[in-house]
């Protein structure tokens, strides 16, 4: 890879690790601890959240007719999400330990923890789960595949595409056949730099 590339690359690490400084430092202002992964807030604030919990029944009176017809269909999801988790599951099994690709730890990515906020009802807790399994859900595909396309197709397209994954800089250049053929089997191999950027930012998380 060019030097220049490499060099933006490390940039970006460094912007993003300033942003997950900043990140921590505004939630220390809303007093909570994680203890084995549930968020512990402190009393003072979990009473003062309590105060701003709307109720079940007031909730479901205050909500857009519109809204609660179009519930059926948004949770109509969770069937392909769970058939796309259990396909996930069986295809690193088998196919990665054959690629020698280390596998996506599926709990770095799906991450539930909004249901111990105070002051979300049961039905806000239960959409802030939904959102998680599915945006969860969609970034550890994303991961799988990044590492599926680093091992069988680590080249980058000849137009630019929109939110490229971490992994896509690394690639190699459009039509740079020689690269190409030469670095295949080493890219093949590289599998703890191809994500540097998140792997900085989760270290900076478990710091907190």
């Amino acid at each position: 890879m060019a030097p220049q590339i490499d060099e933006l690359i490390q940039k970006i690490r460094e912007l993003e690790e300033e942003l997950e400084v900043e990140f921590r430092t505004k939630r220390e202002q809303f007093q909570f601890i994680i203890e084995e992964k549930r968020v512990r807030f402190a009393e003072e604030a979990a009473r003062q959240q309590r105060r701003l919990k709307t109720g079940f029944f007031r909730y479901l009176a205050e909500s857009r007719p519109l809204n609660v017809l179009t519930a059926p269909v948004i949770y109509a999801g969770f069937i392909p999400f769970l058939l796309l988790d259990l396909f996930l599951l069986i295809y690193q099994a088998v196919c990665f330990p054959i690629y020698e690709i280390p596998k996506v730890k599926r709990a770095e990515y799906l991450v539930f923890d909004r249901e111990d906020l105070p002051y979300l009802n049961i039905i806000e807790k239960l959409n802030c789960f939904y959102c998680s399994y599915g945006n969860g859900l969609a970034a550890y595909f994303r991961e799988i595949a990044a590492r599926t396309e680093q091992y069988w197709c680590p080249i980058k397209h000849a137009r630019r595409i929109r939110a490229a994954h971490d992994r896509y800089p690394r690639f190699f250049e459009y039509g740079d056949a020689e690269s190409y053929r030469k670095g295949l089997e080493r890219l093949r191999k590289e599998f703890d730099k191809g994500n540097g950027i998140k792997q900085e930012g989760k270290k900076a998380q478990k710091d907190t």
